[in-house]
């Protein structure tokens, strides 16, 4: 977190919440939800300018409820998240990188949802795959071993028939089944925040 920012939370520590203002799409950008975005439940514009980005992505946090939300001085703006807390992309430098910019370092574990939506963890941190690079990542998807073939994946999705593997790193990371209605309570996060 800035240091401005605790500086500015030490010295207005009451300042109220912010809700349905900020949302993080599945593709990794920041929206911001004006007041017609949210009665008609649109996604919002997406955030451009690269200073504002760079600040919301060093201050994004969770708090012990598993709202995530950006400190914006001292407020808190919570984000409404259409798919998980972070979003993967493919990197050809460091395997996947996080909307913030950050490394995913490794991969602990992966899940391969219903609908095709790929989520890695590395400790606390849950990231979907943007759907974009999931060509990219389908070839390093592997069934018992064989590549992953069109009938095998949807095999899989619809069964959960052999052995799933991701392979990263020179690791064969093994890929359970997943619904994708039960990401937000499997990984303990709220995706529409709201206040206490």
């Amino acid at each position: 977190m800035d240091e401005l920012v605790k500086q500015a939370l030490a010295k207005w520590p009451n300042v109220p919440h912010c809700y349905g203002w900020l949302g993080l799409d599945a593709r990794g950008h920041w929206r911001m939800r004006d007041q017609r975005a949210q009665q008609q439940q649109l996604p919002g514009d997406k955030i451009a300018h690269a200073a504002l980005l760079n600040f919301i992505n060093r201050n994004y946090d969770q708090d012990e409820r598993g709202c995530w939300f950006f400190q914006n001085g001292p407020q808190r703006v919570y984000v409404n998240l259409e798919a998980t807390p972070y979003i993967a992309r493919s990197d050809p430098q460091h395997g996947f990188v996080l909307q913030t910019g950050t490394p995913l370092a490794a991969i602990d574990a992966a899940w391969l949802c219903d609908n095709g939506a790929l989520i890695l963890r590395h400790g606390d941190s849950v990231a979907q795959v943007d759907d974009r690079d999931m060509a990219h990542v389908l070839a390093a998807l592997r069934v018992d071993g064989l590549p992953l073939s069109d009938e095998a994946l949807l095999g899989w999705l619809e069964h959960a028939q052999g052995n799933l593997t991701l392979w990263h790193d020179d690791k064969a990371i093994a890929v359970q089944p997943l619904r994708y209605a039960a990401v937000p309570q499997t990984f303990g996060f709220q995706p529409m925040p709201q206040a206490e």
